[in-house]
């Protein structure tokens, strides 16, 4: 005779048993091919501005959008693409979902529910996409906004990969990487309060809706929860002027040698106050914005033809 089940026996279900989310190919190929599109199109135009805006604090919008006209017309907005922004677009999301899954896992596995899962796996993500990918190509996007153009003199401008072998040259691994703990600072927070924000904003949207029940929400409540997530995120733009003073080619005699964080925190502080910190805040919200248009309304469309080409079922959520 066998032994009774445990729900015969009136004894508790074994809980489920907890499996790491496989990496897929097609996730991959997904989050890449949308990365690319956003920064081809609005992305690196917006990047471009915020960066112009946090290395030259003087300047407002309107100076910011005519400094970057004065460097090569409307290929003025794409400085930086090719190929640091393409190489950042193209392997960040990779990094992510490798290093989130496993940190997402090992939380699980230590007893922490979805919701702190899901933060701590953002945020260890977000680490790791800082130290692998990064840090060298946010260096090299800023180098490329900021250096002085010497075309204006006549002579013939350094390429990207001049600059780059210059660099690597006179400063190495660690002047490729200017600035990488600041980008890292600027991840971790990112993902931590994006995810977080976006889920209070999904909560708030579900009440007025009527969608507490876990209904499914239209494509325009994704897109808000997930902007104003984004949006609100830019609370840490500080680590972003930050990080672009640490990064900057721009000549400033008064800018002190060897900048840490914490150097760089007290002059720009010192020379433009609180509003220095939060300069180009607006275009960093608006980049968020296109970012989760691209993910959220371009997802279903990006994901049907990702299936479509490898045979192979999309699991990530967009």
């Amino acid at each position: 005779m066998s032994a009774p089940s445990a729900s015969v026996a009136g004894l508790p279900a074994a809980p489920a048993k907890l499996e790491k989310k496989p990496v897929k190919f097609s996730n991959l190929l997904l989050g890449a091919g949308l990365n690319m599109f956003e920064v081809t199109t609005l992305g690196q135009p917006l990047e471009v501005v915020k960066t112009t805006m946090a290395a030259n604090r003087a300047d407002g919008f309107g100076g910011a959008i005519q400094r970057m006209w004065s460097r090569g017309g409307v290929l003025g907005f794409y400085q930086g693409l090719i190929p640091w922004a393409w190489i950042e677009a193209s392997t960040k999301g990779a990094v992510l979902l490798f290093v989130a899954s496993e940190a997402e896992f090992y939380a699980k596995s230590f007893g922490a529910n979805n919701f702190v899962a899901g933060i701590s796996g953002g945020m260890v993500g977000g680490l790791a996409q800082a130290y692998a990918t990064m840090g060298f190509c946010t260096c090299m996007k800023t180098v490329e906004i900021t250096k002085h153009k010497v075309a204006a003199s006549g002579a013939k401008p350094p390429g990207t990969m001049e600059t780059f072998m210059d660099i690597w040259r006179r400063e190495g691994i660690r002047g490729i990487n200017k600035g990488v703990n600041a980008v890292a600072v600027r991840q971790v927070t990112n993902w931590g309060s994006r995810f977080g924000l976006s889920r209070v904003a999904e909560t708030g949207i579900r009440r007025v809706t009527g969608k507490e029940g876990g209904e499914k929400l239209s494509v325009m409540e994704k897109i808000t929860a997930s902007a104003l997530g984004g949006g609100l995120s830019a609370w840490n733009q500080p680590i972003e002027v930050i990080r672009v003073e640490m990064q900057s080619k721009k000549e400033d005699p008064n800018r002190p040698k060897n900048l840490t964080v914490g150097k760089a925190a007290k002059y720009i502080y010192s020379q433009n106050g609180m509003k220095g910190l939060y300069r180009g805040v607006a275009p960093r919200i608006g980049l968020g914005v296109w970012q989760t248009v691209c993910m959220v309304a371009l997802g279903d469309v990006a994901k049907e033809a990702v299936e479509k080409l490898t045979g192979d079922k999309v699991t990530a959520k967009h």
